[in-house]
């Protein structure tokens, strides 16, 4: 068994326009855009990240959005909803606040005796809100966001398969441990790790399966101490029979891949060196920031293919 893995480092999803996108995120869940750089695979693409003060890993949502790309459809096959943390007895607020803004399918529902607050984000994508009594993270306040009820980070991540036994038996051997269960829910918890150590695997045998597009989460990952864990975790996946990539240098985080049995891709991130490795943590977020690679890029980059974000 794995011991690196701490729990959820960011979660990667498609959107079809960065402004709304941007908007969302900082204006309507009061989150910090920390990185505005570009899709280091299609550069004419922005890569967004928002989360707390300095992108903790844990906290981190990322988006990369495709412009006017189609919708996604749900299904079988991939993270279906992103839950964040926030306080006990807030979520009456964030009801009140997404009703002002117009947020669509808000729902409260409860799972595992935790109140939830159920949302879709600009693309349909999926999201909830988690009280959590519990939790070490400061938030990130801004937007009219205070913080007795802000968002603390991730709470957990719901994965939507077919049939949940190979990936239950890859997250035993990641490290986590099944804790709970409700329906066709089934929580697994990453003990002594980050405050966002929770899977859900909701299986669904009938499910058609999932088609990518705009509002569909492109990949999960989780985070490991630094470098030297994550040569670790990919060793012994490696071993285990699990095709995994090499090691690559995303400037702010380096990362490894590999796909799940149950069809969900999975990323193992570091800790280091972090977001404020290229600018002071004041400016996080606002100047666009190019990898080395595409740095000759930026005039096309700036006028011809990238949006300008207004805040």
């Amino acid at each position: 068994m794995l011991t690196q893995i701490q729990g959820l480092h960011h979660v990667t999803s498609i959107a079809s326009g960065a402004q709304e996108n941007s908007d969302f995120f900082t204006k309507i869940l009061g989150l910090r855009r920390v990185k505005k750089t570009v899709n280091f695979d299609a550069p004419q693409v922005y890569h967004l990240y928002y989360g707390d003060e300095t992108g903790s890993p844990g906290t981190v949502m990322t988006y990369f959005p495709f412009p006017r790309s189609r919708r996604g459809r749900a299904g079988a096959g991939e993270v279906s909803v992103t839950a964040f943390a926030a306080p006990t007895g807030s979520l009456p607020w964030w009801a009140e606040r997404f009703a002002t803004f117009g947020v669509k399918g808000v729902k409260p529902e409860t799972r595992l005796g935790e109140n939830r607050l159920r949302f879709d984000g600009p693309d349909g994508d999926g999201f909830a809100l988690v009280e959590t009594a519990q939790d070490s993270r400061t938030p990130w306040t801004g937007n009219g966001v205070p913080a007795d009820v802000a968002i603390r980070g991730f709470h957990s991540a719901d994965m939507r398969l077919q049939d949940r036994g190979a990936t239950a038996e890859l997250l035993r051997f990641m490290g986590y441990s099944e804790a709970d269960k409700q329906g066709s829910v089934t929580r697994f918890i990453r003990e002594g790790g980050n405050d966002a150590n929770r899977i859900d695997i909701e299986t669904l045998p009938l499910l058609t399966p999932a088609d990518q597009g705009a509002g569909s989460v492109h990949h999960i990952a989780f985070a490991v101490a630094d470098r030297a864990a994550q040569l670790a975790v990919r060793k012994g996946l490696m071993d285990t029979g699990w095709q995994v990539t090499p090691v690559i240098d995303r400037d702010y985080f380096w990362a490894i891949y590999f796909r799940t049995p149950g069809g969900v891709l999975f990323e193992i991130a570091t800790n280091e060196p972090g977001f404020n490795r290229d600018e002071d943590t004041a400016s996080l977020g606002q100047a666009l920031k190019l990898p080395a690679q595409h740095e000759h890029l930026r005039g096309a980059l700036e006028t011809r293919y990238l949006e300008p974000i207004v805040d």
